[in-house]
C-alpha cells in the first residue's frame, strides 16, 4: 500500500471500525499491503495516543471509545440538536426507520437516525457506513440530482460490491440504473424494494441547498417490505419531501451541511 503515514493510519483505524471485535497485527499488514513491522509502529503509536486498545486475552486490537466520543461531541456541536427533531417527527408520522446521510464530495454518509417502529421487525443499520449508490434508495436519489455521467462516474469509483451484498431487485446493469434514476427525477425522490436487502423497501429524497439547489443530504425512510409496500411509500413521499424541504431551510444553521 504506497501513501504517507498518516494515510496508512488512518487506513489501519477505517479497517478496525469494521471488526468491533477486533484484528490480529497479521491480518491487518495483509489487508492493508503494510508490513509486518510498520503495522506493529503504527499500532504502537495509536495505543498510546488512545485510539486503540489490545485485548489482553487474544491479542487483537480494537478501537477504543475515544474515536466514538469525538464524534459525538462533533455532532453535539455541529447542530445536529437542530435536526434530530425533524427526524423524529417523519419517524413517528411514519412509524419507520429514518436516516440522515450528509454528502461530503464523493460520499453519502448515514450520520443520525430516527427509529419509528414500536413493535415488530425493526430495521436499525449501523451509523456512519456510506450509502450504497448502486442499490440503495439513499444512493439513487443523490444520483438523480446528479447528471446521468456523473452518477455512473460515483458508481464506478465506489464499486459496486458482490451480488450477496444486496437484494434479488437490485439493478442488473448501469442500463436499468439509469431509468431508476430517470423515474426518481420525474417524481422528486427514489424508491426500492428489495434492492438493498431481502424483504427491506424504502424511499429517500435530497436536501437542496437553498442558495445553489445541490445535494447537502438525503432522507430516507426505510422498513420492511410487509409494512412498506409501493402504495405505502408513495403515501409517505409528501411527509418526506416536507421533511427535506424543513431540513434545507435549517441547513444554514447547521455545520452538519457545510
Amino acid at each position: 500500500m504506497a501513501g504517507s503515514q498518516i494515510e496508512r493510519a488512518f487506513s489501519l483505524i477505517e479497517s478496525l471500525t469494521s471488526e468491533p471485535r477486533g484484528l490480529p497485527m497479521q491480518t491487518l499488514s495483509e489487508q492493508l499491503d503494510i508490513p509486518k513491522s510498520a503495522t506493529h509502529r503504527m499500532l504502537a503509536e495509536l495505543i498510546r495516543l488512545g485510539y486503540v486498545r489490545q485485548n489482553p486475552e487474544n491479542s487483537r486490537y480494537l478501537l477504543s471509545t475515544r474515536l466514538v466520543a469525538m464524534g459525538f461531541r462533533y455532532l453535539g456541536n455541529s447542530g445536529a440538536d437542530i435536526v434530530q427533531p425533524i427526524l423524529d417527527e417523519l419517524a413517528r408520522q411514519s412509524g419507520e426507520l429514518v436516516r440522515l446521510g450528509v454528502i461530503d464530495g464523493e460520499r453519502q454518509t448515514w450520520i443520525a437516525k430516527s427509529q419509528g417502529a414500536r413493535s415488530g421487525l425493526k430495521y436499525d443499520p449501523d451509523m456512519g457506513r456510506d450509502a450504497p449508490l448502486f442499490y440503495s434508495a439513499s444512493g439513487h436519489a443523490w444520483l438523480a440530482s446528479l447528471s446521468d455521467a456523473q452518477a455512473l462516474l460515483l458508481v464506478e469509483r465506489q464499486g459496486v460490491g458482490p451480488a450477496e451484498a444486496f437484494g434479488p431487485n437490485a439493478p442488473k446493469s448501469n442500463a436499468a440504473l439509469l431509468e431508476r434514476l430517470r423515474i426518481a427525477r420525474e417524481h422528486g425522490y427514489a424508491w426500492v424494494v428489495e434492492s438493498s436487502a431481502v424483504g427491506m423497501s424504502a424511499l429517500a429524497a435530497v436536501i437542496a441547498d437553498p442558495r445553489d439547489g445541490h445535494a447537502l443530504g438525503v432522507v430516507s425512510i426505510a422498513g420492511p417490505t410487509a409494512r412498506m409496500s409501493e402504495a405505502r411509500m408513495h403515501e409517505l413521499a409528501p411527509l418526506l419531501l416536507e421533511t427535506v424541504r424543513e431540513l434545507a431551510a435549517a441547513s444554514p444553521a447547521s455545520e452538519l451541511f457545510v
